[in-house]
């Protein structure tokens, strides 16, 4: 199952939030599963990518060519995908996944995190989309995702089967095991032209 993983490239991340991600690397790379993510070495994004290396896992990583020039790209990725710009590094992250996480994150990864709610929502997308809710850090979008039920915007039903938040690396896990042994259709993973790939 490839995972693609939303979150931040902030190097001043907290160390609880950065010890998190490498325990979600850790798992992606011993179970078996395959990471989809940014690119990036640095902030949260480093700590998820050098983990799962680590756990002997793969490592797809989708890298806009302005950051690999100003050397924040990951090395010794299993492969690193090159694109020009921003809209093309998402749609090739959609097209790896099999399945979305977002971890804390700024304003990037709430951007990438809601296409994908969106998406999710029109079926265009396989869901659900997980959330790790460290500390209460996506209270604020789960409010918000309520106060949408309220208005009649999004049915209950639809959203609690979508977006699913995680209170803890372990329940994360608990939920994307699930996932795992269930991965649905298309487990395959897409072919992408070999013009974008740069092996790592």
């Amino acid at each position: 199952m490839n995972i693609t993983v939303y979150c931040a490239s902030s190097p001043l991340s907290s160390e609880k939030m950065k010890r998190a991600a490498r325990e979600v690397g850790l798992w992606i790379g011993k179970s078996g599963n395959a990471l989809v993510y940014g690119g990036s070495s640095i902030g949260l994004m480093g700590e998820v990518s050098k983990a799962t290396l680590e756990a002997g896992g793969e490592v797809f990583g989708v890298e806009p060519q302005f950051f690999i020039d100003a050397g924040v790209a990951q090395h010794d990725l299993t492969e690193l995908y090159v694109v020009e710009t921003m809209e093309e590094r998402k749609a090739l992250m959609i097209e790896l996944a099999h399945v979305f996480v977002a971890l804390p994150g700024g304003v990037g990864t709430l951007e990438e995190i809601s296409e994908i709610m969106s998406r999710v929502r029109l079926q265009l997308t396989a869901g659900p989309c997980y959330f790790l809710n460290l500390d209460g850090f996506y209270d604020g979008l789960r409010a918000l995702v309520g106060q949408m039920i309220e208005a009649r915007f999004i049915e209950a039903e639809q959203a609690e089967a979508a977006f699913i938040f995680a209170d803890s690396v372990d329940e994360l896990i608990l939920l994307l095991d699930e996932r795992a042994e269930h991965p649905g259709a298309g487990a395959d993973m897409p072919v992408v032209p070999e013009s974008n790939l740069q092996m790592g």
